[in-house]
């Protein structure tokens, strides 16, 4: 099937939902117009449709292949991959002095949805890519920066993010992967690093590896890892490419789903030693590789938004074309569209709900971002800052989990043929599956919201968020308009089903094991009450659009996905909260 990228319905999330127009009448959007915006996301939606789509059946039956060292892509991969780095696709947010668009983290996750929804085994690359940029701009000497900054912002070269170790998954205190200082000012890396995005590859010419690595002296566990930056191919002074560095791709996995994405096996030092440079300050590599994480979060989260997406619009081109059975008003003897079953319209509006919800979510947290770094107001980017570090593992965690649920849901919907091959929808599934499980998995997640987010010394950010929400479910309440139905009352019953929960973490702030048995259902229940509260938001500002007689179909389907969310999804809000604070601690011993 075909995928069209949403223009309209994105352009609407990201004015009312995310404040992109606000923000940009309001100075904190850099030198973005108004004007701007159509064409971006035209111009982003076109190739994502045009070009990538087409090949996604493609990368997922070739895959990746791996022959004698090196991995090479489905035919025609490196022209597109060329073509959509030629276009200035990989440098939409990245910062303009060294070549990239300098346009809000919004715009750039809009491109980055869009992207994935067309073929999610070619997105992966780009997101390392971008935050290894990040990553170097804010903590690399600026010798580094001139070597290597043009060259990833441009999409010339591709970079990675080499973290695990076969020891060493979700607990990075256990890597032994070695840096030996040399006494020029550069380091001998040895070590094998596993489950490597885009390790190996034949898009560009050169890789750059971050990767994470300890100091012969350092301390045990996570203090004592540092960050270096290794190159596949050594950089020559006039920036031409020299001889191959000391780093290998050992084998690339059989994955369930994303297959035309090589996850690697890495090995650096088989001849003796990789040659590596060291970023930030030694022992505090977790510090800087958190700045390309916390980005390569906001995109997995985004993961889940794009694959409901395209599972959705696969979903509702079958329901529209497949006839099975009779609709209750149809002839005897005639086989209806199972769009006319009721139970299937439920479904599609599930998928469609559950898809707009998670999207608000993490346009919200780009919108965080964005204000941490452009807002003209110093307590604004404080703030920013902060609710940044809130949403990020909710949108993460949250986001791939209802991405699996929307494409589990699209491969119900196909019935039998949703279970074969043949349809595609099965891919979506197997696809969506990897995101909530790498860049932390949503478990890992849950513990950082509480821990360190909510329950953070001194931070009041999230009852100040809980409030916001509350606002959201009175306004909505005031709104007496048939198609609101209960949004405002269930918004409000979420929000103080989440208020409830919160008091329950702070009473119980001293029982480690409770917290983390209620991390998990405190983060989906958040999840909740946010996406509850985001889509109110859309739906009062389509409603004010309907008022003063605009007729876009967008806002009639922003109002239905609100209450649709709000009547069967954050309806179950409280529930939820009583699992938290109930806190059932399932001991060791009831596993034998």
């Amino acid at each position: 099937m075909t995928y069209r990228a949403p223009v309209e319905s994105i352009a609407f999330t990201l004015d009312a939902i995310a404040g992109l127009a606000e923000d940009i009448a309001a100075g904190a959007a850099g030198e973005l117009t108004a004007d701007m915006v159509p064409g971006i996301l035209e111009e982003a939606g076109r190739f994502a449709a045009g070009r990538l789509a087409p090949v996604n059946r493609q990368g997922d039956k070739v895959g990746a292949k791996l022959k004698d060292g090196v991995v090479s892509l489905p035919e025609g991969w490196p022209q597109i991959y060329r073509d959509w780095a030629g276009a200035g696709w990989n440098g939409v947010d990245l910062a303009s002095e060294w070549g990239g668009l300098g346009l809000p983290t919004r715009l750039a996750t809009v491109a980055m949805e869009f992207w994935t929804s067309a073929c999610m085994g070619f997105a992966l690359g780009p997101v390392l890519t971008q935050g290894a940029a990040d990553t170097i701009l804010l903590h690399a000497s600026e010798e580094l920066k001139a070597k290597y900054l043009p060259k990833l912002v441009s999409g010339e070269w591709t970079a990675t993010m080499n973290l695990t170790e076969p020891q060493a998954g979700s607990d990075l205190g256990a890597l032994t992967t070695r840096a030996v200082p040399q006494g020029d000012g550069t380091y001998k890396i040895t070590g094998n690093k596993i489950f490597i995005t885009y390790g190996e590859h034949d898009l560009t010419e050169n890789i750059i590896h971050l990767v994470l690595a300890r100091l012969p002296d350092a301390p045990p566990g996570t203090k004592g890892i540092s960050l270096f930056l290794v190159p596949k191919v050594m950089v020559c002074a006039d920036g031409s490419l020299g001889a191959r560095n000391d780093v290998k791709c050992a084998g690339i996995e059989h994955k369930l789903g994303i297959h035309a994405s090589p996850t690697c096996a890495m090995v650096f030092g088989d001849q003796g030693g990789a040659t590596g440079w060291l970023i930030g300050e030694e022992s505090r590599g977790l510090n800087c590789m958190f700045t390309m994480m916390n980005k390569a979060r906001l995109f997995t989260g985004l993961q889940g938004v794009a694959m409901a997406e395209r599972s959705y619009q696969q979903a509702l081109d079958y329901a529209k074309t497949r006839k099975q059975g009779r609709a209750l008003d149809a002839k005897p003897g005639q086989s209806s569209l199972i769009i006319a079953h009721p139970d299937v319209r439920r479904n599609l509006a599930s998928m469609r709900a559950m898809t707009a919800a998670a999207r608000a979510i993490a346009y919200n947290a780009a919108r965080a971002i964005d204000l941490a770094h452009a807002s003209p107001d110093a307590e604004t980017r404080q703030r920013a800052n902060e609710l940044a570090g809130l949403l990020t593992p909710i949108t993460k965690a949250y986001c791939t989990d209802l991405g699996c649920e929307v494409t589990s849901i699209g491969v119900q919907i196909h019935g039998g043929m949703g279970y074969v091959e043949e349809t595609g929808a099965a891919q979506h599934f197997r696809d969506a599956r990897i995101a909530p499980i790498y860049e932390g998995t949503n478990g890992i997640q849950a513990i950082d919201l509480v821990l360190r987010k909510v329950l953070r010394p001194g931070s009041s950010l999230t009852e100040e968020v809980i409030a916001d929400f509350r606002m959201l479910g009175q306004a909505a309440e005031k709104v007496t308009s048939p198609a609101f139905g209960h949004l405002g009352a269930l918004v409000r019953e979420a929000t103080e089903a989440l208020q409830s929960a919160t008091n329950w973490l702070r009473q119980n702030d001293n029982n480690a094991e409770a917290l983390l048995s209620s991390a998990s259902p405190y983060l989906r229940l958040f999840g909740m009450a946010a996406g509850a509260a985001y889509l109110a938001r859309g739906a009062l500002a389509a409603h004010g659009r309907l008022e003063a007689g605009e007729t876009a179909p967008v806002f009639a389907q922003a109002i239905a996905d609100a209450r649709f969310f709000a009547e069967t999804i954050a309806v179950l809000a409280p529930s939820v909260a009583r699992i938290v604070c109930d806190s059932q601690v399932v001991p060791e011993a009831d596993f034998g």
